[in-house]
């Protein structure tokens, strides 16, 4: 892997940008960005397709035409395995013959990890694997399913000043305003997986749907933390940590309770943190989050990165990464 010069960063950002028009659609596959530069302009540009395919690189490719003394910026490996549903993108790159390829992520998957590269390079067409933060954060869902066989997982809490979630019978609607609401759904769109705990479940239940105009068919998987059966439509689970538990999901959404929020803290599984603040107090409530197993003040520290604070309407939101 190669440092990433000016130009090479500025492109695979602009590939992993492009990649997100793509989540979640293109499920269970990836979502990748390719842009294609000639002279420091863009003649053409893809992204995943819904249900996975024509890939990022066949639509940029078929968009651009003839891409002779161009690069090519992918924001994952291109892939080198055979699929009944089309040609490998390593081949179309090989057939097409850029001047030069920049990849922003290497390729987990055991079918395609670095032979896609090699490939490309065999057939005498530059190649590079540059250092793509970008390219790794819009990746984070696919990465995470494929080495570690867990989705990534999105934890939201809606919240009061003194830190409740709801009153104590529990009604919670709304503590948080519209715009909030607003920018809660529009996250939903982005996971392919959203999931409750079962008493939220029980108490509420909650649609978990998008209800964004136009955005509507991005409304997640539905999932249930509980030992019981799940209801029509919903998927249950019982164990969070077994690897593969949540199958093919790349991007979960965590809406709650408390004791949904605790397990996956407890077990480590929460990647970013999502704090919606209302000013508002309530005094005795229910807490957002249950125990997780913290043995010391100490432990707590260092954990977490802030990383975007705005106003939605009379509302904060926080955003947070887990520290790895």
């Amino acid at each position: 892997m190669t440092p990433a010069g000016d130009d090479d960063a500025r492109w695979l950002n602009v590939a992993a940008a492009l990649s997100l028009r793509g989540r979640p659609l293109s499920h269970p596959n990836p979502a990748v960005g390719c842009v294609v530069v000639r002279e420091g302009r863009v003649i053409a540009r893809g992204w995943t397709q819904p249900g996975g395919r024509p890939h990022a690189e066949a639509m940029a490719l078929a968009a651009a035409g003839d891409v002779s003394g161009a690069t090519v910026y992918v924001s994952l490996e291109p892939c080198a395995h055979a699929s009944p549903r089309g040609p490998s993108c390593a081949d179309l790159l090989v057939a097409a013959r850029p001047a030069r390829i920049v990849v922003g992520c290497q390729d987990p998957d055991p079918r395609t990890a670095g032979a896609g590269r090699a490939r490309l390079r065999a057939a005498g067409i530059a190649t590079d694997l540059v250092d793509a933060p970008a390219c790794r954060a819009a990746l984070a869902g696919f990465l995470l399913r494929t080495t570690a066989r867990r989705p990534h997982v999105t934890l939201k809490l809606a919240l009061t000043l003194d830190g409740m979630i709801a009153l104590p019978d529990g009604s919670s609607q709304w503590i948080t305003g519209a715009s909030a609401r607003a920018h809660c759904h529009a996250e939903r769109a982005r996971a392919d997986g959203i999931l409750v705990g079962g008493g939220t479940l029980r108490a509420d239940a909650p649609r978990l749907d998008v209800r964004l105009p136009g955005l509507e068919a991005r409304s997640p998987r539905r999932w249930v933390l509980t030992r019981g059966v799940a209801p029509a439509d919903w998927h249950a689970v019982a164990d969070i940590t077994e690897p593969g538990a949540f199958g093919d999901t790349q991007w979960l959404f965590v809406e709650g309770g408390a004791g949904a929020a605790a397990a996956f803290l407890a077990a480590d599984m929460v990647d970013r943190l999502l704090l919606y603040r209302a000013p508002i107090l309530v005094g005795p409530g229910l807490p957002a989050v249950g125990d997780f197993g913290l043995a010391a003040l100490a432990d707590a520290h260092d954990r977490w990165d802030r990383a975007d604070e705005r106003r939605l309407g009379s509302d904060t939101l926080t955003v947070y990464h887990r520290r790895r």
